[in-house]
């Protein structure tokens, strides 16, 4: 690619409606820069990178320097380093910008780490969890501990279980090859669903500061118990019957033995007075019915005799898609008799928000970047904490030959069994 091929691209991701934005965007054009590195050729690429960004330096100017690693995890290493010989500012702030997977599990990750650590500092570290930035797991603190009636509620005595999913309507769609090293568990559930996890259950930190809230996040994750195969169902996606949606090992690039699983869910407590007994069911997969995030609160029962036949109170925070937050209760139903009729608060983003201005998440993680704001990067201690949930299942899962995926149709619900196994933990649609 060349310079100008380079800006053609960028021209055509960038909203240019108005005069107004057009000139914006020819500021920003001359602000851009293009030029290919050889990783392989050692360290020549590298100081042709710096020369070019000293040549933005006007006059006596701090130059921060961010450089975001949108690479394969096994180079990781080695571009950092050289990155940091040859590249770190003298006279600004100098960070490396990197996103999953951080490890294969919790030996690789903290030897990874310990790859990092001698030459680029905690603080100079930002690891992108793309859910992180996401509006509604971004106000998953404002809707906990801005509103007392939830935060009243919010514990073992008032929730029955809480369910945190991420499916996904589309297969591995030719990446079959990647995803059967990685799984579903490394893809989305040892991070993702972990973060989500973190924002729901955690202690309200002392202030709103990047090192409080990461602290608060790594303390409720360390009271988390090792995951266990017996409290997990796995599965796998197969074609449907009349072939129009392929199955996981039609793909040319996937084993015809491989046990990698498409769809987990599995069940996860919270070892503190809070959240004592309540169960959290994870869920994620792919090729199954519909593509949804969210987060389902169930309350306990009501238990007024007086009330028979009553729905479960539950709060259901949409994260994607159509971004909402959903209060369901009871209410009489109108006439003579005393009966009761399950009712629903709504805020859709969409529909109570005129015309929301929701960010895309990685433009909120990159401008949390440049800025210095850490409360969204995943800190090394949340890293561990969560490696150290998920290591066991996936070294009993993989290591034992035994344990197959169950199959399930490309578009379904998931494995037969699933809403059983669900429902065993005391879950109600």
């Amino acid at each position: 690619m060349s310079h100008d091929d380079f800006i053609e691209h960028v021209k055509s991701c960038v909203d240019q409606s108005s005069p107004e934005l057009e000139d914006h965007f020819k500021a920003f054009r001359e602000r851009c820069s293009y030029i290919t590195i050889n990783q392989d050729a050692g360290d020549d690429s590298f100081v042709e990178l710096k020369k070019r960004m000293e040549s933005f330096i006007e006059g006596d100017e701090t130059q921060n320097r961010h450089f975001y690693m949108a690479l394969p995890p096994n180079i990781y290493v080695a571009v950092s380093e050289q990155l940091r010989r040859n590249c770190y500012s003298e006279k600004g702030d100098s960070q490396i910008i990197f996103e999953k997977p951080f490890g294969h599990d919790l030996e690789s990750s903290v030897e990874l780490h310990k790859k990092l650590e001698p030459n680029w500092k905690e603080s100079e570290i930002f690891r992108i969890d793309h859910y992180l930035g996401k509006e509604m797991v971004k106000n998953i603190m404002t809707l906990r501990f801005g509103n007392p009636m939830f935060g009243a509620l919010w514990d073992c005595n008032h929730i029955d279980n809480i369910q945190i999913s991420m499916t996904e309507d589309i297969g591995t769609e030719g990446r079959g090859g990647y995803f059967d090293d990685v799984g579903i568990i490394r893809d989305v559930m040892q991070n993702h669903l972990m973060q989500i996890m973190a924002l729901t259950t955690m202690e309200r930190p002392g202030s709103f500061s990047a090192e409080d809230l990461r602290q608060e996040k790594a303390r409720v994750l360390r009271l988390v118990p090792p995951l266990e195969a017996k409290h997990t169902l796995a599965g796998q996606f197969i074609k449907t019957k009349d072939g129009k949606h392929p199955g996981y090992k039609d793909d040319d690039d996937v084993p015809e033995d491989s046990r990698c699983a498409t769809f987990c869910t599995t069940v996860a407590y919270v070892r503190n007075a809070r959240w004592e007994n309540v169960p959290f069911i994870l869920k994620s997969g792919k090729a199954l019915s519909e593509s949804k995030t969210e987060i389902r609160i169930q309350l306990k029962d009501t238990t007024d005799a007086m009330l028979r036949n009553t729905s479960h109170n539950q709060l259901i925070i949409r994260i994607q898609p159509n971004e909402a937050v959903r209060l369901k209760m009871n209410a009489k139903m109108p006439g003579l008799e005393l009966r009761t009729v399950e009712t629903e608060l709504d805020l859709t983003y969409k529909q109570t928000v005129e015309d929301p201005d929701i960010p895309e998440a990685y433009e909120a993680l990159l401008l949390d970047a440049f800025r210095g704001d850490y409360s969204e990067s995943v800190s090394e201690e949340e890293l561990e904490a969560s490696w150290k949930i998920f290591t066991p299942l996936l070294h009993e899962l993989e290591g034992n030959k035994d344990i197959v995926p169950a199959p399930y149709v490309y578009g379904s619900e998931g494995p037969d069994g699933v809403e059983e196994f669900v429902a065993s933990y005391q879950v109600q649609k």
